[in-house]
């Protein structure tokens, strides 16, 4: 597809391939887990080959997206770190769902919400990676109260997860423009000076 030659770089195609990697390994992993988590989702491990072999990728996919959640988490922690100009924003979010997103903070390349749901789904990674290798009983030989604590903790984080992610893949498609930058990488400047002001000036040097 043919693009503006004007138009901004947004993410380098290595930060896009750690970005959809995480993103494949969740989709699996979100299946595969909803097979275990109630009887009704069991038909899902048929897309794996069966309970026996979801139950065996499972926790491999697991390590996987883990790793690559981590390569993410340090691309991009210093850019989330959450200021004051944030804080205002959070603040003041009602205007921007209602509409009124010319009124709100000048926001770097990420905005308050971007950067807690960065840090909100470190969090859920966290949790998802030591409760998951507490249940990898192959591995790991815990005590039964711990494995049935990590399950609870698997489960909770799970679920939050999800949320999460369903929350980013609405609002990617909610603000119109966004999602091209993850197949693309590259932003309009029209979209850029709208939604993230300050990354426009510092990308062009305009004020």
């Amino acid at each position: 597809m043919i693009r503006n030659p004007k138009d901004l770089l947004r993410y380098t195609p290595a930060e896009r391939a750690n970005h959809w990697l995480v993103g494949i390994c969740f989709i699996l992993l979100a299946l595969s887990g909803l097979a275990f988590f109630h009887p009704a989702f069991y038909p899902l491990a048929q897309l794996f080959g069966g309970g026996t072999w979801a139950r065996i990728l499972h926790p491999y996919v697991g390590v996987l997206m883990a790793v690559a959640f981590l390569s993410m988490f340090f691309r991009f922690k210093d850019l989330n770190r959450i200021t004051p100009t944030d804080k205002e924003w959070l603040s003041r979010v009602g205007e921007m769902v209602d509409g009124s997103d010319h009124t709100m903070p000048a926001q770097g390349k990420y905005n308050g919400g971007q950067k807690m749901l960065f840090w909100l789904l470190a969090l859920s990674m966290l949790l998802l990676t030591l409760s998951g290798l507490g249940l990898w009983r192959a591995w790991f030989d815990l005590p039964v109260g711990a494995v049935r604590f990590a399950a609870v903790i698997h489960a909770v984080a799970a679920v939050l997860m999800i949320a999460l992610i369903m929350v980013h893949i609405y609002a990617a498609n909610w603000v119109k423009g966004t999602i091209r930058a993850m197949w693309y990488g590259t932003v309009t400047r029209a979209w850029a000076k709208q939604h993230h002001r300050d990354w426009y000036r510092e990308m062009t040097g305009k004020p």
